[in-house]
C-alpha cells in the first residue's frame, strides 16, 4: 500500500497544484467582478433610463439607439467618458445619415451595406475621428441599413442617440470612491512587491539556492502588470475628477498618486535588475557578505513603512527617515574583489536612490543622500 501511495505521489501533487490554481483563478475572477459591480449596475440603470426617456417620455417607437449609446458611452471604465460621449454621438450621426440616404435611394442589401460602411468610415475619418468615432459610424450605419431600415426616421434615431449620451453624461457624474482609492491601493501593492522581492532575493543569496533565485527573478519579471495597473488607475482617477464635480476635492490626493507612477516605475525596474544581479551571484556560487544581506533586509523593512503609509492613506514621506538610514548603511558595506558582489552593491544603491524619490525627494537630493562608498581593497 505504501509503495502504491508513493507511486501516485506525483499525480496527487499535480492535482493539488491544479486545484490551488483553480481556486486562485476563481478568487481573481470574483475580485474582478466585485471591482466592476458598480460599473455593471450603472450601465444597466443608464440603459433602462435612456429607453424610458425616449419611449415613455418622448413617445419614440422602439428607441434602440438610446440604451445602446448610453452603454457604449459609459463603457467598462471611468476614463475618457466625456470624449466617448462626443465621439459616439458624432459617429451615430454620421452612420445614421449615410445609411438613411442609401436606404432611401437604393434599399437594403449586401452591396448597400458595404457602401454604407465605406462611406460612413470615410466620412468619420475626414472628421479626424478617433477609432471609436469611425467604428461607431460604421456599426450604426449597418444597424440602420440592415435592422432599422425605415426611411425618414434619421432625426428620431439621432435624438435617441442624444438621449443615450445625455443619460450617460449624468450617470458619469455619479462615481463611487473606488476609482479614487485605486491609485493608492495599486501604489501600495507595487511597493509591497518590491519588499517581497528583496526578502526573497536575500533568502536565495543566503541559501545559494539557484532554483529559488530563478523563481524570484521570474516573479520580478512579472511585475509589469502591477505598473500598468498603477498607471491605469492613476489615469482613471484623473478622469473621474475631471468628469465628476462631486469628486473635485479629491484632486490633490489623486495627483500625488499620479506623481508616484514614474519614480515607482524606476524603483521596480531597479529592483528587477538587483534581483538579476543576485541571481548571477548565486549561479556562480559567490555568496554575498552577511552585511549585504542585512542591508537588503533593512531596505525591505523601510519599503514596508512606505507601503503601510500608502495603504493607510498617509504620505510616503513617512518612510523617508528609514530609507535615509539604509542609504547610510550602504556607505559602510565592505568592498570585495568579486565583480558580482560589486554590481550588487551598485544596484542596491540605485534602488535606494529610486525609493528616496518615491518618498518625495528629487533625483539630485536622493543622490546627494547617498554617502560615498568605502574604498575597494
Amino acid at each position: 500500500m505504501d509503495d502504491y501511495l508513493r507511486s501516485d505521489a506525483p499525480v496527487v501533487e499535480a492535482l493539488d497544484r491544479a486545484w490551488d490554481r483553480s481556486r486562485l483563478s476563481a478568487a481573481t475572477r470574483l475580485a474582478r467582478l466585485r471591482s466592476r459591480a458598480f460599473l455593471l449596475v450603472q450601465c444597466a440603470v443608464a440603459a433602462g433610463v435612456a429607453w424610458w426617456v425616449a419611449a415613455d417620455v418622448l413617445g419614440h417607437r422602439s428607441p434602440f439607439f438610446a440604451p445602446v449609446v448610453a452603454v457604449i458611452c459609459l463603457g467598462m471604465s471611468y476614463g475618457q467618458r466625456q470624449r466617448r460621449v462626443v465621439e459616439v454621438a458624432i459617429g451615430v450621426a454620421v452612420g445614421v445619415f449615410v445609411a438613411d440616404v442609401f436606404v432611401h435611394l437604393a434599399g437594403s442589401g449586401p452591396w448597400q451595406i458595404s457602401a454604407v460602411v465605406l462611406v460612413s468610415m470615410g466620412a468619420a475619418s475626414l472628421l479626424d475621428g478617433g477609432p471609436v468615432l469611425v467604428t461607431q459610424a460604421a456599426v450604426q450605419g449597418i444597424v440602420v441599413a440592415a435592422l432599422a431600415a425605415t426611411p425618414g426616421q434619421a432625426f428620431t434615431r439621432w435624438t435617441d442617440a442624444l438621449i443615450g449620451g445625455g443619460v450617460a453624461l449624468v450617470a458619469a457624474t455619479v462615481v463611487p470612491q473606488a476609482p479614487l482609492r485605486r491609485p493608492r491601493v495599486a501604489a501600495a501593492e507595487a511597493v509591497r512587491k518590491i519588499s517581497e522581492l528583496l526578502r526573497r532575493a536575500e533568502a536565495s543569496a543566503d541559501d545559494l539556492d539557484v532554483e529559488k533565485a530563478a523563481a524570484v527573478l521570474a516573479s520580478a519579471r512579472g511585475t509589469e502588470s502591477l505598473l500598468r495597473e498603477l498607471s491605469t488607475a492613476a489615469d482613471e482617477g484623473l478622469s473621474v475628477i475631471a468628469s465628476s464635480p462631486f469628486k473635485r476635492q479629491h484632486a490633490p490626493h489623486v495627483r500625488k498618486m499620479v506623481e508616484l507612477v514614474e519614480p515607482l516605475d524606476r524603483a521596480m525596474r531597479s529592483t528587477r535588475v538587483l534581483v538579476r544581479r543576485i541571481t548571477v551571484s548565486v549561479g556562480r556560487e559567490e555568496p554575498l557578505p552577511p552585511a549585504y544581506r542585512e542591508v537588503m533586509l533593512e531596505l525591505a523593512d523601510a519599503v514596508d513603512v512606505i507601503a503601510r503609509a500608502l495603504a493607510e492613506n498617509a504620505s510616503p514621506e513617512i518612510g523617508r527617515s528609514a530609507m535615509l538610514a539604509v542609504a547610510e548603511s550602504t556607505g559602510r558595506l565592505p568592498r570585495t574583489e568579486s565583480l558580482a558582489t560589486e554590481t550588487v552593491l551598485a544596484q542596491l544603491r540605485s534602488v535606494v536612490v529610486d525609493l528616496l524619490q518615491v518618498t518625495g525627494l528629487d533625483v539630485d537630493e536622493a543622490i546627494e543622500a547617498l554617502p560615498p562608498e568605502r574604498p575597494r581593497p
